[in-house]
C-alpha cells in the first residue's frame, strides 16, 4: 500500500513538471512564431506532442496502479 502511494505521488509530481515544461514550450514557441520565425513551429509542435504522449503514459500508469487493490 505504501509503495503504491509513493508511486502515485511521484507520478503526480512528474506530471506537474511535464505540464509546466509544456506551458513554457508553448509560450516560447508562440513568441518565436509571432516574431516571424515560422520554422520554429514544427519542432515546438513535435516536442509538445512528445510531452503529451509522456503525460498520457503517466496517466495510464496511475490509472493502472489505482485499479490494483
Amino acid at each position: 500500500m505504501k509503495r503504491r502511494i509513493t508511486a502515485l505521488d511521484g507520478s503526480a509530481a512528474l506530471l506537474i513538471l511535464l505540464l509546466m515544461v509544456q506551458i513554457w514550450l508553448l509560450s516560447a514557441t508562440l513568441d518565436v512564431y509571432l516574431a516571424g520565425h515560422t520554422d520554429a513551429a514544427l519542432p515546438g509542435a513535435v516536442c509538445s506532442g512528445f510531452i503529451f504522449a509522456s503525460a498520457a503514459g503517466l496517466y495510464w500508469f496511475v490509472h493502472r496502479i489505482d485499479r490494483i487493490r
